[in-house]
């Protein structure tokens, strides 16, 4: 198995309803999707998680995200994070498309980003 997926959907276009890249990039420690919401489109519920926090990226288009009963402003390059209680939902409230990717992995502290790092020395 090679140590990188890649997917290319040649273009935002071309992502149609919601799209879960877990399987696509055979991901191991988080999962993530693309969305394309249309015009006045809501995410379908509200909900928590028991573990997992979730990263929101808004790629185009803007809207209103909701969470514990707190409602603000998103718009392209929004990066919302929700922790794993909060109660959330994502609506388009504009008169265009909406895309985003939602990222979800386990919420457990990192100690040190760069102590899982191993530095590769590369000769030129």
């Amino acid at each position: 198995m090679k140590n990188y997926a890649v997917k290319n959907f040649n273009g935002w276009n071309n992502v149609e309803g919601k799209i879960f890249l877990g399987q696509e990039l055979a991901m191991t420690g988080a999962e993530a999707s693309l969305q394309r919401l249309a015009a006045g489109e809501d995410a379908p519920f509200y909900h928590t998680h028991k573990t997992h926090e979730e990263i929101y990226v808004i790629i185009s288009g803007k809207g209103e995200y909701e969470v514990d009963g707190e409602k603000f402003l998103v718009s392209e390059g929004s990066i919302i994070r929700v922790a794993p209680a909060g109660v959330r939902a994502l609506r388009n409230t504009s008169e265009a498309e909406m895309i985003m990717m939602c990222i979800q992995y386990e919420a457990k502290p990192i100690t040190s980003f760069m102590d899982d790092a191993n530095i590769i020395p590369i000769e030129k």
